[in-house]
Parts: structure tokens; sequence; C-alpha cells
């Protein structure tokens, strides 16, 4: 029976503890959630890291770039160049040297450039490729393939028009006539133009028709050369170029330009008055008169007050032993403070000392007598 008690509050104890789990199973359940994380690494700057990885699985040799340079680059016939920047950022001798490497065999990939009627057209984009900009409210286009969803693309990307007599092997167009997509043959290679890259930036390319149509894109030169993508974006404003790469300078700036406002802004109220400088206190001026004395000589004086000042506290302590005369003076006070008669006669002697060294060991003495009395 002893047994069955002390055990009872156990089996309450694992009842509770069964009856929460059970609980807590029947009212919650595991749910698995992706949460996308940011790029990291070259991802994170490099808009065509997916696409490069894409191209390398396939076999394909590749490599990206931040900057067009065309001097390290060794491009050569067969070989693809894909240029993701804003072509109006490149020089002219830059255009020239790209259409001659697609005019020797070389596969060439632009984008169309967003542009304002009060703006030069597609900086000297015009003067190599029949085209015409169109100023139209750009809808989405539709993108078919076999076996995937439905998409559009192309949505608020800039359209243009071909030019009469031009030659394309291959373009993408609305119902209207505007395009956003030609392949221009160009000598012994071709010139590619986009009215927007999206569909093959890092964000898009993981759906099969956008990996699709990157294939499609890249089939000229495909298996012949190398791949070189320029990945390098248009120039940030100026003002984020700061914020990321010289915070550390403008943070001290900006706080030093609080500051001087500060300082130059309007008082609310009058001046407030200036503190009054400390004033000496009665030590310091004791210790001055002191040191003045001692400087000039003046060691009997001194003497003399530290003398005076010892006898005055003799007279209250013990008046019958500052009446007498030195011999018995000097008999009852060396009874008094655990001195000789001699030592104290030597104490209170009335002569001045006749140099510093003497002077101070009398001024201890007479110190040390002051303490016992």
């Amino acid at each position: 029976m002893s047994r069955a008690r002390a055990a009872l509050p156990w089996l309450l104890a694992l009842a509770v503890i069964a009856a929460g789990v059970a609980w807590f199973l029947a009212t919650h359940h595991r749910v698995e959630k992706i949460v996308p994380m940011p790029p990291r690494g070259e991802a994170s700057y490099n808009p065509l890291y997916a696409l490069k990885l894409a191209l390398r699985a396939e076999g394909q040799r590749v490599e990206s770039r931040q900057r067009l340079q065309l001097d390290e680059m060794a491009l050569a016939a067969g070989d693809t160049l894909l240029v993701y920047s804003d072509p109006r950022l490149l020089g002219d001798d830059q255009v020239e040297a790209l259409f001659e490497f697609a005019e020797q065999g070389g596969h060439l990939v632009l984008r169309l450039p967003s542009w304002q009627p009060d703006e030069s057209f597609a900086g000297a984009l015009a003067d190599w490729l029949p085209i015409e900009p169109e100023l139209v409210d750009p809808h989405c286009m539709d993108l078919f393939v076999p076996g995937q969803e439905d998409h559009v693309e192309f949505c608020g990307a800039p359209r243009f028009e071909l030019v009469d007599g031009a030659d394309v092997s291959a373009a993408w167009r609305t119902r209207d006539g505007h395009h956003v997509f030609a392949r221009f043959p160009y000598g012994d290679g071709s010139v590619d133009l986009l009215g927007d890259m999206e569909m093959i930036d890092n964000q898009s390319l993981d759906e099969g028709p956008h990996l699709a149509f990157a294939r499609q894109l890249l089939a000229p030169n495909w298996g012949k050369g190398r791949f070189h993508l320029v990945y390098a974006a248009d120039m940030p404003p100026l003002w984020r170029w700061l914020l990321a790469h010289a915070w550390a300078f403008l943070l001290p700036l900006l706080l030093g330009l609080l500051a001087w406002l500060w300082m130059r802004m309007q008082r609310f109220g009058p001046l407030l008055p200036s503190p009054m400088p400390p004033r000496r206190s009665l030590l310091e001026h004791v210790e001055a008169s002191g040191e003045h004395l001692l400087r000039y000589g003046k060691l009997g004086v001194l003497h003399r007050a530290l003398r005076d000042a010892v006898l005055a506290r003799l007279r209250r302590r013990d008046p019958l032993a500052a009446a007498q005369d030195s011999e018995t003076q000097a008999a009852l006070v060396a009874s008094r403070v655990a001195m000789t008669a001699a030592e104290v006669r030597a104490t209170l002697d009335t002569r001045p000392p006749v140099n510093t060294t003497e002077f101070r060991h009398r001024i201890a003495r007479l110190i040390d007598l002051r303490k016992r009395l």
C-alpha cells in the first residue's frame, strides 16, 4: 500500500506530460517553408552569374567580366560576346571594335537602351544597324514553350523598327510590327539586338522558358568558341555609390557639418556669464608666505612663529609648566612628553637657525613637541 502511494505522484506527473504531448501534437503540425536568402559572393554583383553556370553545365567555355576590356579578352572568330550594360556607356572606338569582331565571325549580343524623345537614340547603334526607335506604349509579349507554362516577356521594354530592306535572320515582333528582338547577319558573324535582358539574368533564368530562350539566343556560335559575358550594369547614381563605398568618410563629415551649424545657429536667450575664477584657499596663502620668507632668508621669523605656537599650546595644556623658568620648565615638559630635559631645552632654544639644514631640523623637533603636548 505504501509503495502504491509513493508511485502515485509519479504516475500523475507522467499523465500530465502525456496529456501535454498529445495536446501539442493535436494542435501543431510541421510546416516546411522556403525563405529566399539574399545572394552572396559573385551572384550578389554579377546579374549573369546564373547564365555563366548554365553554360558551364552544358560543357561550354565561358568567362565573365565586369567591364569591357577588349585588349585583355582575346576575341576570336566563333566566340560570343554578350554585353549586359547600356551600349550608350561604350565609347565610339569600343563600338567599332565590337562590330569588327562580329564581321570576322563573332556573335555579338546587345540590348536596346531606353530613351526619351529629347535624347539621341542609342548612341552609335543607329549608325551600325538598320533600326529606328519606336515610342509606343510597350505591351507584354507572349512566350510559348512546349511543355511549359505560358509566359509574358518584355513588359515595359523599348521597341524598335527595321528600316526598309533590312536583312534579318530571326526576329520577334508584335502584331503592329514593333520589334523586341532581331538578329542581323554582319559579315561572317551576326549581331543580336534585344529590347531587354531580364529574361536571362539571375532572377529569371531558373524558369524553363527563359532557359530555352537563352539557349536559342546563344545558338549561332554554340560549341564553336568561348562565351564572353560582360555584366557591368549601368553606373549607379553618385549618392548610392558614396553611401556604399564612402560612408566612413561621409559620416564624420556630416557630423562636423551639423556641429558647425549648431554653433552658428541663433541662440535662444542671453549668453551665460563666465564662471568666476576659483579663489586661493587660506592654506595656499600661508604656504606662499612661508616660501617667501624662506626664499629671502627670514629663517628666524619662521622659527620664532612656530616656537611661539608651541609655547601657546603649552600654556593651554599645562599653565604651571609654562610659568616656570627654563630649567624647571624643561624638566616638567620632559616628564609630560616622554623626552629628556636636554632635548626639550634644545627644542625651545630661542636662538635663530643659522642655515636651512639647522632650520629644517629644529622645525621638525618643534612640530614633534607640539604633537606630544
